[in-house]
Formats: C-alpha cells, sequence, structure tokens
C-alpha cells in the first residue's frame, strides 16, 4: 500500500470512527501535518467520500461510501427489515445495538444503531474473531465451535489480556462457552473494552447454521440491573432475524 493511500484510509478511518472530525482533530488523530490533511481532504472531497458540513467546519463521510455501504449490506443480507429489528432493540434498550455476520471464522458488524446518549463502540482496529475469547460476538463463535475447533481459534495460555476482566486461561473459558451455549447468550464484561458491558445471541439459518449475532454494548453502570429484561429483547430480536435469515437465506 503506497504511503499516500494509507494517510488516505487513516483520514476516512478517524472521520468514520468519531462521526465526522475537523481538519485540526484529523491532524492530531493522524499525526500529519494541517496541509497535507488538506490536500486529501479536498481528493476525498472531490470524489464525494467526503462531505464537508459548512457550520461546524467538521467533515463527514460522504455519498460514495454511503453507498458503498449500502451495496455491502445487500451482499450480506442485511434487509430493510432487519435494520428494523437492530434499531428497534437499541431504541427499547436505550443501548447502542448491532448485527454481526459469521462467516467461517470471521466476524463482521455490518449495522448499528446507536445514538448521542448510547454511543457504539469504539472501532476495533483488527477484527473480533482476533479477541474472540474476550467479546461477547467472539464467545457466540466460540461456543458453536467443537473443542478441537476452539482449541485452533484460540491463542496458547495465557491468552492476551484486553480490559480487566479478561478470561486468560482456556479451561475457564470453556466452562464459560458451555453456559452461551446452553441459554444462547453470551456476556462480556469490561473484558475486552475497560467500563463496557456487552452482551449477544445467536442468529442461525435455515439449517441452524450460525449466521449471525445480534449485540448491544452500553457503560458498565447501564447494565447493572434488569439483565434478565436485557436477554430477553436479545433473544426475541435474534429470533426475527434468525426467522428472516430462514426464509430468505
Amino acid at each position: 500500500m503506497s504511503g499516500s493511500v494509507a494517510r488516505t484510509l487513516d483520514i476516512l478511518e478517524v472521520v468514520a470512527g468519531r462521526g465526522g472530525a475537523t481538519a485540526k482533530e484529523i491532524s492530531e488523530a493522524t499525526g500529519l501535518p494541517l496541509p497535507t490533511v488538506y490536500r486529501l481532504v479536498r481528493e476525498l472531497l472531490d470524489g464525494e467520500y467526503l462531505v464537508h458540513i459548512r457550520d461546524s467546519q467538521r467533515f463527514e463521510l460522504g455519498y460514495k461510501l454511503h453507498a458503498l455501504g449500502v451495496s455491502l449490506h445487500e451482499q450480506v443480507g442485511v434487509s430493510r427489515s432487519v435494520r428494523t429489528e437492530i434499531t428497534a432493540l437499541q431504541q427499547q434498550l436505550g443501548v447502542a445495538a448491532y448485527l454481526a455476520v459469521h462467516r467461517g471464522s470471521q466476524i463482521v458488524v455490518v449495522f448499528t444503531a446507536d445514538a448521542p446518549d448510547c454511543p457504539r463502540l469504539p472501532p476495533l482496529e483488527f477484527g473480533y474473531h482476533e479477541a474472540a475469547h474476550a467479546t461477547a460476538l467472539g464467545k457466540i463463535l466460540l461456543a458453536n465451535m467443537e473443542r478441537e475447533e476452539r482449541l485452533l481459534h484460540l491463542d496458547p495460555e495465557p491468552m492476551p489480556r484486553f480490559g480487566p476482566g479478561t478470561i486468560t486461561g482456556h479451561q475457564e473459558l470453556f466452562a464459560q462457552l458451555e453456559q452461551v451455549a446452553g441459554r444462547g447468550i453470551a456476556w462480556e464484561f469490561g473484558e475486552f473494552s475497560p467500563g463496557a458491558t456487552c452482551a449477544a445471541a445467536a442468529v442461525r439459518g435455515r439449517t441452524g447454521a450460525l449466521v449471525g449475532s445480534v449485540a448491544v454494548s452500553a457503560p458498565d453502570a447501564r447494565f447493572a440491573h434488569g439483565r434478565p429484561e436485557i436477554e430477553q429483547a436479545l433473544r426475541a430480536t435474534a429470533s426475527r432475524v434468525s426467522q428472516h435469515y430462514r426464509l430468505h437465506g
């Protein structure tokens, strides 16, 4: 990848991760001089990859990237009805809600619904599958695997620690995965992102195979109470999304 392309991708990542950014914020986040930021941003504006919001002097993702996102949704089957389900879950619980698709051992978040008072988690610099033992989405994936397959997928002990609650031993993780498999819900308590709690439920297709997950995230205090209601809402949404994939998958 050329340096120019890499710098351009860095700018897009900053704008996407923050939901918009000023030239100064982009410069501070990427380490690029302001003149370089302005030059690359101008190219992105010309290509409709960014738009300029004059009132706030911020740059946001443009129409071309939106079209690419719509194309991705179509490829992975994120229909309007499924997006509506995830948005309804976000509004019901007042937290960020996600839909992830599982392709083999890969996990890709393809739709997120959030709001200013319940923002999404910061985007990962790598795939969820690379931190499967520390994320609710990853635990749904691992719980669907046989023991031997899990061992091939996981790092040797001690597994990497990402947060204060990260499980680093296989035996403890496998015991939890048995509960996930039995209950259909995976929880993550500060295991990947300190101060954040997440929960996920499996989405299954026509043959019962795992095709994805529905998940929610919020600061720890938001999930300190009412977990049965959260699980009930997650299961109900995952069931309806699974029904969609069974009918249209």
